[in-house]
């Protein structure tokens, strides 16, 4: 029976242990975290998006307390079997403003800036093609979107974490209030016409 139980939980953990390598992790800025959550919740093999900051030195950075030199970003699971990191950035470009140098949409400030955090040079080097083909598309405008090495990742989490992990679903009338107020689509709408996603 010891035998049995042994084998169960070692063909279990290993399992465990196999779907979680064959997960993929990014971390993406592109102003409000609500909106960025609402975005790639909704993109086929993501199964993960969990609000923070990254970027800056501070520990601990809290949403209403000291957050500076961070930025609002989303931290993205995704099975790279169902999509790949390049669907991942292609999805993420028709879901900012790649132009605006002072945050994204109404929202203004550094931790509003678009910025692309990339963990080796085979990220690297796939975030630069993707930014390279939006540059290419238009070329009258400046790409500001940076390309950035990974830091560390503080998710949202106690009190505040309760009120800004999954807004849109917690608080569906004031979130779409907000995105429709903060002309967001309208300008996604604007610069990629019928590839923005919302």
């Amino acid at each position: 029976m010891k035998n049995k139980l042994g084998i169960f939980l070692f063909t279990f953990f290993s399992l465990f242990a196999t779907s979680q390598a064959l997960a993929a992790k990014t971390v993406l800025a592109g102003g409000c975290f609500w909106c960025m959550e609402s975005d790639f919740e909704k993109l086929k093999g993501v199964t993960d998006v969990v609000s923070g900051f990254s970027g800056g030195t501070v520990k601990n950075p809290t949403y209403r307390g000291n957050h500076k030199g961070h930025y609002e970003v989303v931290e993205i699971t995704y099975d790279p079997k169902i999509v790949s990191y390049k669907e991942i950035l292609d999805h993420y470009w028709v879901n900012i403003d790649p132009f605006d140098a002072r945050g994204q949409f109404c929202d203004k400030g550094f931790e509003y800036l678009s910025a692309i955090f990339v963990a080796n040079e085979a990220e690297r080097k796939i975030a630069e093609e993707t930014k390279k083909a939006v540059e290419k598309q238009f070329p009258n405008n400046k790409v500001v979107t940076p390309i950035l090495n990974a830091a560390k990742f503080w998710p949202i989490i106690g009190a505040e974490g309760k009120k800004h992990q999954d807004f849109y679903k917690k608080s569906p009338i004031r979130y779409k209030y907000y995105r429709s107020g903060c002309g967001r689509d309208q300008r996604l709408k604007q610069i990629w016409g019928d590839k923005a996603t919302h």
